[in-house]
């Protein structure tokens, strides 16, 4: 009986959430964030001011309802993969599957560019990841969490997405780009042709 009750808990929490965020993304569509108040939200979602806020921390919040999902995916992409596939494919893969579904003229995608606040709000929220990111690299590689090679990574794909979301093909995009680090700048033809730095003049 306990577990029913606490599966039946868990899937209205799930549902009451999924109403805030559904609400808030077609108020904020049609009318512009700035120009909704969560008060708004909360009585299109028929909830409570309160329990909006118990579920998510700030308007901007809204807008990123699989912020916890994203850290633990990223993570479990660089753990959980086959052995034989280097950190850097998994990261690739992981990318491909799942970052490339907002494209340049998808309405969410629109709402965020077209908003400074949560444009601001998407990266800092993407960035916050990179710590548990660069520790699972970390365990992965045996290099020191916040060693250059471990830290550069860890943004790079973090930071790989909205590159790749303002190209006509994102998949294509983030395959150039991770082949990019893969290979160094030789392949986009940007190196000198002896590969060696040239010397600063003076």
């Amino acid at each position: 009986m306990t577990q029913t009750m606490t599966g039946r808990r868990e899937r209205k929490k799930a549902q009451t959430r999924q109403a805030l965020a559904s609400a808030a993304l077609r108020l904020f569509t049609e009318r512009g964030f700035d120009n909704v108040g969560v008060k708004e939200v909360a009585d299109a979602a028929d909830v409570s001011l309160t329990t909006l806020f118990n579920y998510f921390p700030s308007k901007e919040a809204l807008v990123f309802e699989e912020d916890k999902d994203l850290e633990s995916a990223l993570v479990d992409a660089v753990r959980s993969r086959p052995q034989e596939q280097s950190v850097l494919q998994a990261l690739h893969d992981h990318l491909i599957r799942t970052r490339t579904h907002l494209r340049a003229n998808d309405p969410l995608f629109t709402l965020i560019e077209a908003t400074p606040a949560l444009r601001d709000y998407a990266h800092r929220m993407w960035l916050r990841h990179e710590r548990a990111l660069s520790d699972a690299i970390s365990e992965a590689t045996g290099l020191p969490a916040d060693s250059v090679a471990v830290t550069g990574l860890a943004r790079f794909t973090l930071d790989t997405p909205a590159v790749a979301r303002r190209c006509a093909d994102p998949v294509a995009a983030i395959g150039e780009l991770f082949d990019l680090l893969s290979h160094g700048w030789s392949i986009a033809g940007l190196a000198d042709p002896d590969d060696n730095p040239k010397p600063a003049a003076g």
